[in-house]
């Protein structure tokens, strides 16, 4: 049996304010692609299918339409929900979409209820943790003590190796593989990822999941090999800027008859890439080495001395999916140091500088305004200071 592991999709979500509904209706094409060309049998996805609880109804056309992309290839599809799911939401009709190749697995007692695919070596047995909330699902899964995320996944991963067991009692067991929304020590998150600890630790040990064939994993964003059979896909898109380096990638799993035979890794392709500019406005806008950026989102750092007027218009004249930006007072420059720009200099000339740097060159007449104003503030200075001296001489 061949499968094809992805997860987090985030259908939805937005990337510094812009719709990325376009990006994610092509990645999900390129997915049910790669199930043709790889004849996949099924496609596995670990949770955050939407990027909120109640998706628009655009992410739902769009996630909606990707599914029957994917069955249309020919491939049975199986999704648990994450924590930016709503488990109910993406839940319902779960029993009517089972009848088309779409299993959706979102509750506390469906764990123990895999969906069982044959191949020409016998079944394979899917069980589904969909993002388990410990304060909520402990009294469920009859560990009413438990606090955090690991002692929650250490009972329902009990509870899988439990029906294994049951069933291999009559015949040899199934092949089994695990889909689970956690954060598992020593995976690295990417700074997109929604933190899911709400009062007590949200990591889980690997070794949690012994007992199984393959455990495709989702929540963190970016494809990573904790063992040979526990991987998380990552997701198909970058939803940061922290992303920019990561290749977006499939895992294709193959089972044996005796269980896992091999894991392979398929890398997407870049829908738009993303770039971290940095630069003078003016630079930016006519530098020739930022040519291949111009698809890209870009995130710019602006170091012109002072910040320019309505960059981000600017910038997009050349750069249209730039998205983010900001000024960076360049560091070092001379005329920045306000100690070095008036070391040395009058009352008259840093006043005189002031004036023509927040509105205009003084007119002669002003500058006799101020020699004037400050010589009397001198005086009143002085005639304060004698009268200082003289009550502390009394």
């Amino acid at each position: 049996m061949r499968i094809l592991h992805t997860s987090d999709w985030h259908i939805g979500r937005t990337f510094h304010g812009v719709d990325l509904l376009a990006d994610q209706s092509r990645v999900l094409d390129s997915i049910a692609a790669l199930v043709r060309e790889y004849s996949v049998d099924v496609v596995v996805v670990p949770g955050d299918v939407y990027d909120r609880s109640i998706p628009s109804a655009d992410a739902v056309t769009v996630c909606n339409r990707g599914f029957e992309e994917i069955r249309d290839a020919g491939a049975v599809i199986i999704a648990t929900s994450g924590n930016h799911d709503s488990a109910a939401r993406l839940g319902a009709g779960a029993a009517f979409s089972r009848a088309g190749g779409l299993h959706l697995m979102t509750t506390v007692a469906g764990i123990t209820s895999p969906v069982v695919l044959d191949d020409e070596h016998g079944p394979v047995a899917f069980y589904g943790i969909p993002y388990l909330e410990p304060e909520i699902t402990r009294t469920q899964l009859g560990v009413p003590a438990a606090r955090s995320h690991a002692d929650i996944l250490d009972a329902a991963m009990d509870r899988v190796r439990a029906d294994l067991d049951v069933r291999a009692a009559d015949a040899p067991g199934p092949r089994s593989v695990v889909l689970a929304h956690a954060f598992v020590v020593g995976a690295e998150a990417t700074g997109s990822e929604r933190s899911i600890s709400v009062g007590g630790v949200e990591t889980v040990s690997a070794s949690a999941f012994g007992g199984v064939d393959y455990v495709a994993l989702g929540h963190l964003h970016s494809p990573q090999t904790l063992a040979e059979h526990i991987r998380y896909s990552g997701s198909p898109l970058p939803y940061s800027f922290g992303e920019r380096t990561h290749r977006k990638a499939v895992f294709l799993v193959d089972l044996a008859v005796d269980g896992l035979r091999r894991v392979e890794r398929v890398d997407l392709p870049v829908v738009r890439g993303l770039r971290q500019l940095t630069g003078t406005l003016e630079e930016l806008l006519e530098g020739e080495h930022f040519e291949d950026a111009e698809e890209c989102y870009v995130s710019a750092v602006l170091t012109d001395p002072q910040r320019p007027v309505d960059a981000m218009r600017s910038l997009q004249t050349r750069f249209p999916f730039a998205v983010h930006l900001e000024w960076q007072r360049p560091a070092g420059t001379e005329d920045l140091r306000y100690r070095e720009k008036v070391h040395g200099r009058s009352d008259v000339q840093i006043t005189r500088s002031f004036l023509t740097d927040v509105r205009s060159e003084p007119s002669p007449r002003e500058v006799r305004l101020v020699e004037a104003a400050l010589g009397h503030a001198d005086r009143a200075g002085e005639d304060t200071a004698g009268v200082v001296v003289l009550e502390q001489s009394a």
